[in-house]
Parts: C-alpha cells; sequence; structure tokens
C-alpha cells in the first residue's frame, strides 16, 4: 500500500511523466531500444518547445508540459530511423495537432498517434516503428506493470488497460485459429515496450478518450478489434492505425451526441407577449 498511498500525495499530473520515464529508464538499460538518447531529447524538446509556443499565443497561458513531455519521450521511443530529422518533425506534428485539430473544444487523435502515423504514411521509406520485445526477461515487465498498474489506476484510467489486454488476448486467440500461428506468438506484442507506452499512455490519454467506463471500455474493445483486423491484413503496425482510425469517430460521435443533448435541454424562449 506504501507505492500507492505515495502516489496519492503527488501531484496527479506528475504521474504519467513519472510512468513514462520508467518505460524508458528499464527499457534502455535492459535491452538498449532507443536509437540514440540525443535523438529522443530532441524529440522531448521540439515537443516543449511547440508546445509553450502554441499554448501561449493560442491560449494566452502557459500551458502544463506533462503532456509535451509525455508526447515526446513516447515518439523517442517509438521512432526508429536512421536520420535525425524524423524526430523532430514528428513531435512538432504531434504538438501542433492538439491545437489544430480540434472540434469544440476537443483535439480528436491522441497527440504522439497522430504524429507517429502522420510518418509511417509520409516518410516510410525512413521511418518505422518500435517493434522488440522484452523477451525471456520477465524482470522489466513486472517492474513496468506493477507500477503502471498503481499509477494508472490512481488516474482512473486502469480499467482502459485492462480492458484492451482481455480484449487484444481475446483476439490473439481468434488470430491463432484463423492463421494457425502458436497462441503464444499472436499474444507477444504484449510484452514489448511499445505495447507498454500503447496501453498505458495513448489508448488511456484523458483528452482524447470518450467519456464514461462503459463508453470508454466499449471503444477500447473497437481499437483491439481494429488492431485484429489489420492484423490479419499483414498491416505491420496495427495498433497505430486502429486507434488512429477508431479514436477520433468515437470522439467525434460523442461531440455529436453531446450536440444534440444540449439542444433539447435548452428550454424554449417564451413569446413576447402582444401589446
Amino acid at each position: 500500500m506504501l507505492p500507492a498511498s505515495l502516489f496519492q500525495r503527488v501531484d496527479k499530473r506528475y504521474l504519467a511523466p513519472v510512468l513514462v520515464t520508467m518505460v524508458l529508464v528499464v527499457g534502455q538499460l535492459s535491452f538498449g531500444f532507443l536509437e540514440s538518447w540525443w535523438r529522443t531529447a530532441f524529440a522531448i524538446l521540439t515537443s516543449i518547445a511547440v508546445e509553450l509556443l502554441l499554448g501561449r499565443m493560442i491560449t494566452g497561458k502557459w500551458p502544463h508540459l506533462a503532456s509535451a513531455y509525455i508526447s515526446g519521450i513516447s515518439i523517442g521511443m517509438l521512432l526508429r530511423s536512421p536520420e535525425f530529422w524524423p524526430y523532430p518533425l514528428c513531435a512538432a506534428i504531434s504538438i501542433v495537432s492538439k491545437y489544430v485539430l480540434r472540434v469544440d473544444g476537443r483535439h480528436l487523435w491522441n497527440p504522439s498517434n497522430f504524429g507517429i502515423v502522420a510518418m509511417l504514411v509520409l516518410a516510410s521509406d525512413t521511418v518505422a516503428g518500435l517493434s522488440v520485445q522484452w523477451g525471456n526477461n520477465l524482470l522489466p515487465m513486472v517492474v513496468v506493470w506493477t507500477f503502471g498498474a498503481i499509477i494508472i489506476h490512481t488516474l482512473g484510467r486502469f480499467h482502459i488497460t485492462l480492458t484492451y489486454v482481455a480484449a487484444f488476448l481475446f483476439f490473439a486467440g481468434i488470430r491463432h485459429l484463423v492463421t494457425g500461428h502458436p497462441f503464444l506468438a499472436e499474444a507477444a506484442p504484449l510484452t514489448g515496450p511499445m505495447y507498454q507506452l500503447y496501453i498505458f499512455f495513448m489508448i488511456t490519454d484523458p483528452k482524447t478518450t470518450v467519456h464514461g467506463k462503459r463508453n470508454q471500455c466499449l471503444v477500447t474493445v473497437c481499437v483491439a478489434a481494429m488492431e485484429a483486423a489489420l492484423r490479419l491484413m499483414q498491416f505491420v503496425h496495427a495498433p497505430y492505425y486502429a486507434l488512429f482510425i477508431v479514436g477520433p469517430i468515437a470522439n467525434l460521435i460523442e461531440i455529436a451526441h453531446t450536440r444534440v443533448a444540449s439542444r433539447q435541454t435548452v428550454p424554449a424562449v417564451a413569446p413576447a407577449p402582444s401589446h
């Protein structure tokens, strides 16, 4: 109970940055999965700089930088490229999308997911995504999952993570039956650092998920189903594309429903009395 009570006393805005930093350190020390520290650092600095600039220009206030830090460090870990320029470019695209692609004050895509998909589409000959698994060493995964579960539970988002894991395993079983591949091979991606970032940060992002636990779980299952379908169609970067497709559709449906509900609850204006 000590870690949980400790995290509850900390400003919740700092919990996700603590966890994503832990994923970085554990993954790098265990497997050296970064292209380079410099690329990751430059992605982080670019995310923070663009966030500060756009936040100040558009809102007139200095933004909190936790979200920008998470986007930058996620890009630094998830993007693979022998070139330097994709990292700051992806970070800039990610943060810009938060301020440009908005409906009713909400941004539709998870920023780092949008930036990574944009780079995979626009620079496919230069950019790839992280795919390494933890291997046979369970300790890194246990460490990340233990602290990740505590932190995401403290933030009230752990039901999304658990729903995705359960749905992924279910659809892994279906893929096993369809393809004939071993079930463990189909389930193996869950043991990778890419999925630690994906299930703890991308699909749980409070700014780009729908409201209500039941709706959040339903959308999460839809993301997992789309990911499974894309895997069967041999899409290499299926999880990124699945969230890129399903996430904004779910947000737009909720926004449209909210608009309709707000119109229905607006009281009718009584006509002025005639003289």
